[in-house]
């Protein structure tokens, strides 16, 4: 399971570098700051990890780890959802019929 240890792995260093990404981005964004200000932001940004960006982080199923077809709202596959709501573990979740 190479994808779900590399996706905890950037999970993590999304966590340790998400203020100073947030500081960094703010100030490169403000307009009313000096250009060369705004430049060392920017570059102190890009140094960070390319890893440490929320947007590298894959939603996968907490059971099994399975990247595709994944309902954020519950963090489970599809597959584990439908289970799961079948046996009634999902509180509020029943097959719908009509």
């Amino acid at each position: 399971m190479k994808g779900n240890v590399q996706d905890l792995v950037r999970r993590k260093l999304a966590k340790k570098y998400e203020l100073r990404r947030m500081a960094l981005k703010s100030v490169s964004v403000n307009t009313t700051l000096p250009v060369g200000i705004r430049y060392d932001a920017m570059i102190k940004l890009s140094s960070l990890p390319r890893n440490s960006s929320k947007v590298r982080i894959k939603n996968r199923c907490i059971v099994t780890g399975r990247s595709k077809g994944v309902y954020s709202k519950f963090g489970l596959c599809r597959n584990k959802f439908r289970e799961y709501a079948l046996e009634g573990v999902l509180p509020g979740i029943r097959k719908s019929s009509w």
